[in-house]
């Protein structure tokens, strides 16, 4: 990776105070990116500025929760505000879900598609114009749910297949006008995604059914993001359980389906048994 490719570039990255967005954050400060962290809570980003970037003058920390579409404008306007334009916007706020749909109230899916999948949208929408200005980047962190459905998370795969999809064809409309346009599906990581993960009735699971410390950590799956960045990639599938899921849903979907299904039903306390 060139690591002078980030260095006085303007990205902001969303969901910023944990986990993936937190790590590339850390990341882009580290190599001399001027950061835009945004997230709900502004008290946490503030005080993680110094871990950030060397210089907090290089740190913008800025409250919004990206479900809403005047947050997602204001959010981009003191961005720009700030140091006149964007290189990157990092997509990655994001909610989790684990219940089955029979059981699942449908505001949880409402508020999944709001955050991760509008959010996106309107975070997108704003940033746009300065991004095809600098011919920069647009990244939406979605998951191997945004290529196989995973069950007893019909909300979280739903709204990830629809990120997927958007910037697809956002790609497409801007082929030849210098936008850059990533998908990046990091597979399981460790994060506090799970510990939030909403139930049936939309309150916060509170625990993780996985063993997070046989994950991909969450600043390695950042420095594979910058990775993609520098060298402007336009999908990034990380894990070999990711490639080979990814793989098999293509050639082999039933099959696919049977393998998927026994494995989500290894977690504790899963919501469902395989038959």
């Amino acid at each position: 990776m060139k690591t002078d490719y980030f260095k006085g570039k303007v990205i902001i990255v969303t969901g910023a105070s944990s986990g993936i967005g937190l790590a590339s954050a850390k990341l882009f400060g580290s190599l001399g990116a001027r950061v835009v962290a945004a997230a709900r809570s502004i008290d946490k980003l503030e005080a993680l500025v110094p871990e950030i970037a060397p210089d907090p003058q290089n740190v913008l920390c800025v409250k919004a929760d990206v479900s809403l579409e005047e947050d997602c404008r204001n959010l981009v306007e003191k961005t720009v505000e700030k140091w006149g334009g964007i290189d990157i916007l990092v997509n990655n706020a994001g909610l989790s879900m684990r219940a089955m749909f029979r059981d699942l109230e449908l505001g949880v899916i409402k508020r999944l598609m709001d955050v991760n999948f509008w959010g996106t949208v309107f975070c997108t929408k704003y940033a746009l114009p300065y991004l095809l200005e600098s011919k920069g980047s647009v990244v939406g962190v979605i998951s191997i749910a945004g290529f196989a459905g995973l069950p007893a998370r019909t909300g979280y795969s739903s709204s990830k297949y629809a990120i997927r999809g958007f910037l697809d064809t956002l790609r497409m409309e801007h082929l030849y006008d210098g936008l850059h346009v990533m998908i990046f599906a990091p597979g399981f990581t460790a994060s506090n995604v799970r510990n939030v993960a909403l139930t049936a009735d939309g309150s916060q699971q509170g625990s993780t059914p996985r063993d997070e410390g046989k994950m991909m950590s969450a600043e390695k799956c950042a420095e594979y993001l910058a990775k993609g960045l520098a060298r402007r990639k336009a999908q990034m599938v990380l894990t070999p359980i990711g490639k080979a899921t990814v793989l098999l849903h293509n050639l082999f979907p039933r099959l696919l389906d049977r393998v998927e299904l026994s494995y989500m039903a290894k977690e504790p306390d899963s919501p469902f048994r395989s038959k």
